[in-house]
């Protein structure tokens, strides 16, 4: 019996959800032409059918992705799923349906061009992930290590247990603009949550004492006759650069060299 293919799948954005969009692609016999979110909302002349997410039948689509294909390959659909490749979701469709058949060995088949588009924009997640693991600045704020990056993929994720072995007795927050998500870290634990809006505060004497320190030992290591901007930009691309500290604007008010304790501990 053929496969529907005239109809669309909407959903809640969240992997769980697509992996119940998969779940209902084989239970219905249909292979949807898009999967795609409210946020996303488009006309279309196909039928839209609604895809509730159930976490009974994501754990069973997911049980059957490391039993029939690999635990790689699930590893593999949710890193595919933090990227911002168009059309992900049915990508990541074909993908199972091609594993279902073939087992472990898909994630060899390189020259499979659902392989290879979904491939090329996981390495593209690590290495942007890889980039931010070195660039995140946290500066102190009422007690707390706080960072707001702008990534393109949605990198929090494999950022989370880098930053919690880094800082186990602190309390950290990394703000994602773009994805208006939050990590928070405490004491070797992180979760993420939905922030639609998040201000870190105004940063107080002592942080900007620190960030001016930071500024001038950056400034003081450079050396002007081996200026070279377009190495510079290979190794910190400029997009990069307007979350950094070193790259930010100089505070012009007069700033203690070595601020007092009270300074550098808030509500103390």
């Amino acid at each position: 019996m053929p496969y529907r293919t005239d109809i669309a799948y909407l959903y809640d954005g969240s992997f769980e959800g697509l992996m119940c969009c998969v779940f209902e692609s084989y239970y219905k016999k249909e292979l949807p032409e898009l999967i795609f979110t409210q946020e996303e909302a488009q006309s279309t002349l196909y039928d839209i059918r609604e895809i509730e997410s159930d976490r009974g039948k994501a754990a069973r689509v997911k049980s059957a992705v490391k039993n029939k294909i690999s635990a790689e390959a699930l590893d593999f659909v949710q890193k595919a799923f933090f990227t911002i490749l168009p059309r992900k979701e049915r990508i990541i469709l074909d993908f199972l349906r091609k594993g279902f058949k073939t087992g472990g060995v898909i994630l060899d088949m390189l020259t499979d061009d659902t392989v290879s588009v979904l491939s090329k924009a996981v390495s593209h997640l690590g290495k942007e992930s890889a980039l931010y693991r070195g660039f995140v600045r946290f500066s102190e704020i009422g007690g707390v290590m706080v960072s707001v990056i702008e990534p393109k993929n949605f990198v929090l994720p494999l950022m989370m247990d880098h930053f919690c072995d880094r800082y186990p007795e602190e309390i950290f927050v990394i703000y994602d603009k773009t994805h208006s998500t939050m990590l928070l870290g405490e004491k070797g634990k992180a979760r993420l949550g939905y922030v639609e809006n998040f201000e870190p505060g105004e940063a107080n004497i002592g942080e900007k004492a620190f960030r001016r320190l930071w500024q001038s030992f950056y400034e003081a290591i450079g050396i002007q006759e081996r200026y070279n901007p377009q190495c510079q930009m290979s190794h910190m691309p400029k997009r990069y650069r307007s979350q950094m500290t070193e790259f930010q604007e100089r505070e012009t008010a007069p700033l203690p060299l070595f601020p007092e304790p009270e300074a550098r501990l808030p509500g103390k």
